[in-house]
């Protein structure tokens, strides 16, 4: 299983405001934490749509809903 690191908000303050870092850099950035959520997004939703009745239910969740959430594409939050 792989897991995505993540950077919590501080840390994405810091590059973003710092001044040593070439425009270039921060886009880099901001770019690589938006695929980042890309990923994250799909796999969770490749996971989500294994899931059966049961683990759906402790989720909260009706198979429809979770079928919805299934299909959306990986950048539609």
């Amino acid at each position: 299983m792989t897991r995505a690191v993540t950077m919590n908000s501080d840390a994405l303050t810091v590059l973003n405001t710092a001044r040593s870092l070439p425009l270039l850099a921060v886009v880099s950035i901001k770019f690589a934490a938006c695929v980042t959520k890309w990923v994250t997004r799909r796999q969770t939703r490749l996971a989500l749509d294994q899931l059966e009745a049961w683990q759906l239910d402790d989720l909260g969740l009706t198979p429809a809903a979770a079928y919805d959430e299934a299909r959306k594409v990986f950048w539609k939050a």
